[in-house]
Protein backbone atom coordinates (compact mmCIF):
# COMPACT_ATOMS: atom_id res chain seq x y z
CA UNK A 1 0.00 0.00 0.00
CA UNK A 2 1.11 3.67 -0.68
CA UNK A 3 0.01 7.21 0.57
CA UNK A 4 -0.28 9.66 -2.14
CA UNK A 5 0.01 13.48 -0.67
CA UNK A 6 -0.47 15.40 -3.46
CA UNK A 7 -0.35 19.49 -2.68
CA UNK A 8 -2.63 21.43 -5.16
CA UNK A 9 -4.69 24.80 -5.73
CA UNK A 10 -7.61 25.31 -4.01
CA UNK A 11 -9.51 26.08 -7.24
CA UNK A 12 -8.28 22.51 -8.60
CA UNK A 13 -9.25 20.57 -5.41
CA UNK A 14 -13.32 19.94 -6.05
CA UNK A 15 -12.37 18.41 -9.40
CA UNK A 16 -9.46 16.51 -8.89
CA UNK A 17 -10.96 15.55 -5.80
CA UNK A 18 -14.68 14.41 -7.19
CA UNK A 19 -12.66 12.40 -10.51
CA UNK A 20 -10.80 10.23 -7.90
CA UNK A 21 -13.49 9.92 -5.75
CA UNK A 22 -15.44 8.81 -8.88
CA UNK A 23 -12.96 6.00 -9.60
CA UNK A 24 -13.58 4.77 -5.45
CA UNK A 25 -10.15 6.43 -4.11
CA UNK A 26 -10.35 7.55 -0.62
CA UNK A 27 -9.45 11.08 -0.47
CA UNK A 28 -8.61 12.99 2.64
CA UNK A 29 -8.49 16.88 1.98
CA UNK A 30 -6.38 19.78 4.26
CA UNK A 31 -6.16 23.11 3.58
CA UNK A 32 -2.51 24.50 3.31
CA UNK A 33 -0.54 27.42 2.16
CA UNK A 34 3.47 27.51 1.04
CA UNK A 35 5.11 27.67 -1.86
CA UNK A 36 6.84 30.94 -3.91
CA UNK A 37 3.66 32.36 -3.94
CA UNK A 38 2.06 32.08 -1.03
CA UNK A 39 -1.26 31.19 -2.50
CA UNK A 40 -4.18 28.75 -1.74
CA UNK A 41 -3.18 25.24 -1.44
CA UNK A 42 -5.60 21.98 -0.93
CA UNK A 43 -3.56 18.81 0.21
CA UNK A 44 -4.76 15.57 -0.24
CA UNK A 45 -4.04 12.81 1.31
CA UNK A 46 -4.75 9.20 -0.39
CA UNK A 47 -4.17 5.72 0.36
CA UNK A 48 -3.96 3.46 -2.51
CA UNK A 49 -2.91 -0.50 -3.76
CA UNK A 50 0.14 -0.38 -5.24
CA UNK A 51 -1.25 -1.40 -8.16
CA UNK A 52 -3.32 1.61 -8.80
CA UNK A 53 -0.68 4.51 -7.87
CA UNK A 54 -0.20 5.42 -11.82
CA UNK A 55 -4.02 5.71 -11.91
CA UNK A 56 -4.46 8.19 -9.05
CA UNK A 57 -1.27 10.46 -10.28
CA UNK A 58 -3.03 9.96 -13.47
CA UNK A 59 -5.97 11.37 -12.36
CA UNK A 60 -4.36 14.17 -10.76
CA UNK A 61 -2.36 15.26 -13.73
CA UNK A 62 -5.54 15.34 -15.99
CA UNK A 63 -7.43 17.74 -13.50
CA UNK A 64 -4.83 20.05 -12.29
CA UNK A 65 -4.82 23.32 -14.37
CA UNK A 66 -1.17 24.53 -16.03
CA UNK A 67 0.12 27.39 -14.42
CA UNK A 68 0.47 30.92 -16.55
CA UNK A 69 3.63 31.60 -14.32
CA UNK A 70 6.91 29.02 -15.52
CA UNK A 71 7.83 29.35 -11.66
CA UNK A 72 5.03 27.49 -10.48
CA UNK A 73 4.35 23.48 -10.83
CA UNK A 74 0.11 21.50 -11.10
CA UNK A 75 0.86 20.10 -8.12
CA UNK A 76 3.88 18.86 -6.06
CA UNK A 77 3.11 14.77 -5.00
CA UNK A 78 4.89 12.40 -2.62
CA UNK A 79 4.24 8.89 -3.01
CA UNK A 80 5.32 6.95 0.62
CA UNK A 81 5.59 3.33 1.37
CA UNK A 82 2.91 2.65 4.10
CA UNK A 83 3.87 -0.10 6.40
CA UNK A 84 0.77 -0.30 7.89
CA UNK A 85 -2.66 0.38 7.66
CA UNK A 86 -5.62 0.14 10.29
CA UNK A 87 -9.31 1.56 9.91
CA UNK A 88 -10.28 2.01 13.96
Amino acid sequence: MKLIMAIIKDEDNDHVSKKLTDEKFRVTFVASTGGFFRSGRSTLIIGVDDERVDRALQIIKDNTTIPENKEEKRATVFVLDVEEFNQL
